[in-house]
């Protein structure tokens, strides 16, 4: 790996954690999705001060350059993250959409007993009942 690359991860994953515990602090992003992007950014670094690390992988699947190993680890790794993503984006589109209908059915049996007391109250009910 070369030292512009492994300088170039150290200086985007900092930047990138910085740039998370800002947007915690500031009440923008839940506390459980910024953990894995700063145990992403960790690993980054991890590789980029420890090159051997990185060989050593690239060595034990059988790939010919290190940097190649970093990018399939970061395409299979994002990948995974999207397809997790995808999973609780399926399930909360779900839910808005229970808690639509739900609230379409309070809201018309609401109206629906408004009318049904405005009917009872009439003046003109009273003497049909009597």
């Amino acid at each position: 790996m070369t030292p512009i690359f492994r300088i170039l991860l150290i200086v985007v994953s900092l930047i990138t954690t910085y740039y998370i515990l800002k947007r915690i602090r500031q009440s923008k992003l839940q506390i459980e999705y910024a953990i894995f992007w700063i145990l992403f950014s960790g690993v980054l670094i991890v590789f980029s001060l420890f090159p051997w690390l990185v060989s050593m992988f690239t060595r034990l699947i059988g790939m010919q350059l290190p940097v190649n190993f970093i990018f399939l680890l970061f395409i299979f790794v994002l990948m995974v993250k999207l397809f997790f993503m995808t999973i609780e984006l399926s399930t909360l589109e779900n839910k808005v959409k229970d808690l639509t209908q739900e609230l379409a059915l309070e809201e018309k049996e609401r109206r629906d007993e408004q009318k049904r007391l405005l009917e009872e109250t009439k003046p003109g009910n009273e003497a049909e009942q009597k």
